[in-house]
């Protein structure tokens, strides 16, 4: 079987093992191209941070990005998707999580399974409001403690608040 063959049954394998564990928490899933792409439930999302670094071996964690979804409650959607990045070595092999999340709710931090979450969840926590449970320094990252809003938001004024920062 070519590698390319083989490395997308056994993302597949990852899948079918992440479904098994976590059930109906698992909202879809596809294998494709070295990736390994999963939508979650949110409140499974650190157990299967778990089980992608202790049973299938992704070692790193590379991101966590948001997306401001900001006309979706509206449509019945969450305001925010949060995309957690991991990578295992050797053998270049990615994975992509993927929760949503409301406006003014929370999710549980990562930063327990992965270290190097930590400035990650303070980045999205400054710049779109999102507060991660348990997180061990939850602070702006980049704004001053007193600044009011979170400038990703899609919603923030494009000209900035008057009085700067």
């Amino acid at each position: 079987m070519p590698a390319d063959r083989a490395d997308q049954s056994k993302l597949r394998k990852a899948l079918d093992a992440l479904a098994g564990r976590f059930g109906d928490a698992v909202l879809a899933g596809a294998a494709d191209k070295g990736e390994l792409a999963v939508r979650l439930t949110k409140d499974v999302i650190v157990p299967a941070l778990s089980f992608f670094k202790e049973e299938l071996g992704f070692n790193a964690f590379e991101d966590l990005v948001v997306f401001d979804n900001l006309n979706s409650p509206d449509e019945g959607g969450a305001r925010f998707t949060v995309v957690y990045r991991l990578f295992k070595f050797p053998g270049a092999v990615r994975a992509r999580l993927t929760v949503e999340v409301g406006d003014g709710e929370s999710l549980p931090s990562a930063v327990p399974v992965y270290r190097a979450a930590d400035w990650a969840e303070r980045e999205a926590f400054d710049m779109f409001g999102i507060p991660f449970e348990g997180h061990p320094d939850l602070r702006r990252i980049y704004l001053p403690d007193d600044f009011e809003g979170h400038p990703l938001r899609k919603d923030f004024p494009l000209a900035g608040r008057t009085g700067g920062l």
